[in-house]
């Protein structure tokens, strides 16, 4: 076992892509009774995921005609009735039968696009093949409602991060192709820019509140990705002080940073071809929210403060795994060491059982990214092929960045502050009147029975119940080793094992 996870580091594992299926020809090689079982089979299956489907849609999402067709069925007659059903609940046919866009025509730019929300009503960022009701699903609905892109496919589409359910996010990039009024050759021009499509008004005017664009800055480069070209991403996970001890939880912080392997502090995702662990983690600090209109003492449990934390990527559920650690480390359960402990994968290469923090109240707060892409359109670009420009022309274009301005918009940055200051409003009403009927509550509680305050309020943080007597990390049984899962998932033939061409007749004579 160990010594498949040895030759596999020197080899490259990948994912297996099996075809899915049969081929036409080995169908072709079936008897009937045999075709007929596999018909039976594969419209139990499509059943069970209408069923599914159905559970996971919201109501809007059903009202939907092309939901509605899914779930009711495919064939011609009963799609028909869907939409005779839906003329005579007042629906005009002419809805159906609007022209479509002709994309022939139309100019595309590459931009990138900052995005907010909060995500607490949603399902994730990503869309899922089992709900509709995510951040990425309601986005490119809204893009291609407003016929910005044609789809998805070929949109050119790339992500910054892809935060989990519940997680919101202040500054979520993507870059995309999106229609412009301009030509390719004029689109950069001030006079372009200042004319052209106003793409987070446009989008906003459809997107839910809690989802909205900040603004877009135009790309020179139409291969630029915001997932591959960001440098860095910082994300906010913010907690009440509670009972916790800050100054312990600042110790810990700075033995995170480092360039190490983080496999104890995340979710293995071995099974999607995950085996690198390695992460650059450059910056992990506590810090006060001085922010807040309340006016605390600073030994009160309902302060604020939030963990910054800064990489070039995370691992999946790592922030939340961190954080974890953190508030057993705050809670005085495990002593600030045991971070240095827990990344020495030789002593401990098991990751010992324990539950990530609530997602609620991370957020993804900013991303930098690179000047110059490293996936260029035509690196063989050259003087001989661009005969107009001059050499030093052509040396000032390769300096000059990826990147341009951000643009925004004053009317559209006003109505995103209302909307804003709307879920403010409505969240902080709540907050004000749950902390009167706390202070009433810890007033009666002092008054009658003379006992110390309690300080619960970062519990909820820890979304695992509360055991009557504290194990240790280190003492808790271990998840399975990284060498275990590779070997498991290698067997399962979800995952392979290649070499190079050019080392394969060494690494055949080696002791792998």
């Amino acid at each position: 076992m160990l010594h498949l996870f040895i030759c596999a580091m020197n080899k490259k594992i990948v994912i297996n892509k099996r075809v899915k299926g049969q081929t036409r020809e080995e169908l072709d090689q079936l008897s009937k009774p045999e075709l007929i079982d596999k018909i039976v089979q594969l419209e139990a299956y499509n059943f069970q995921l209408k069923n599914l489907l159905q559970k996971k849609l919201s109501e809007s999402d059903k009202s939907n005609s092309e939901y509605a067709a899914i779930l009711r069925g495919a064939d011609g007659h009963e799609v028909q009735n869907t939409v005779d059903l839906e003329t005579a609940k007042g629906v005009p046919k002419s809805k159906d039968k609007q022209r479509k866009f002709n994309w022939s025509s139309a100019h595309q730019r590459h931009v990138l696009m900052k995005v907010t929300y909060f995500g607490w009503d949603y399902q994730g960022f990503a869309c899922q093949e089992d709900s509709a009701d995510t951040i990425e699903g309601h986005l490119f609905r809204a893009l291609e409602r407003t016929c910005l892109i044609e789809s998805r496919a070929t949109s050119n589409y790339h992500r910054c991060g892809r935060t989990d359910k519940e997680v919101s996010a202040f500054c979520q990039v993507i870059s995309i192709n999106l229609r412009s009024k301009h030509s390719p050759e004029v689109q950069l021009e001030p006079e372009s820019l200042s004319t052209e499509i106003d793409y987070c008004s446009l989008l906003n005017r459809v997107l839910p509140k809690n989802i909205q664009c900040v603004s877009w800055m135009p790309l020179r480069n139409p291969e630029y990705s915001a997932r591959f070209d960001c440098i860095s991403r910082t994300y906010r996970y913010y907690f009440p002080k509670g009972d916790l001890d800050i100054e312990a939880m600042q110790m810990a912080c700075q033995l995170l940073v480092c360039h190490g392997d983080f496999r104890n502090f995340c979710k293995m995702d071995v099974h999607n071809g995950v085996t690198n662990y390695m992460r650059n983690l450059q910056h992990a600090e506590i810090k006060p929210c001085h922010n807040t209109d309340v006016q605390l003492e600073p030994d009160s449990g309902y302060v604020m403060y939030y963990l910054e934390i800064q990489a070039n990527a995370f691992l999946w559920h790592q922030i939340r795994c961190i954080m974890a650690v953190l508030l057993l480390v705050g809670q005085k359960h495990e002593q600030p060491s045991v971070i240095t402990k827990l990344l020495d994968v030789g002593n401990n290469p098991c990751k010992p059982q324990y539950t990530p923090a609530i997602g609620l109240p991370l957020n993804l707060f900013h991303c930098e990214f690179r000047l110059h892409s490293t996936r260029q359109s035509n690196p063989s670009t050259s003087a001989v092929e661009i005969p107009n420009l001059s050499q030093s022309a052509i040396v000032e274009s390769e300096r000059q960045s990826d990147l341009t301005n951000w643009i925004y918009s004053e009317e559209n940055l006003q109505k995103l502050i209302e909307n804003v200051q709307s879920e403010w409003t409505q969240f902080s009403v709540k907050c004000t009147m749950i902390h009167n009927v706390l202070v009433q509550l810890e007033a009666l509680l002092e008054r009658n029975f003379k006992t110390q305050k309690i300080h619960a309020q970062a519990m909820l943080l820890q979304d695992a119940a509360k055991p009557r007597q504290y194990q240790p990390l280190l003492q808790r049984k271990r998840c399975e080793s990284l060498e275990n899962r590779i070997d498991h998932f290698v067997k399962k033939q979800r995952l392979l094992v290649k070499s190079d061409t050019e080392t394969e007749t060494v690494e055949s004579q080696s002791d792998c």
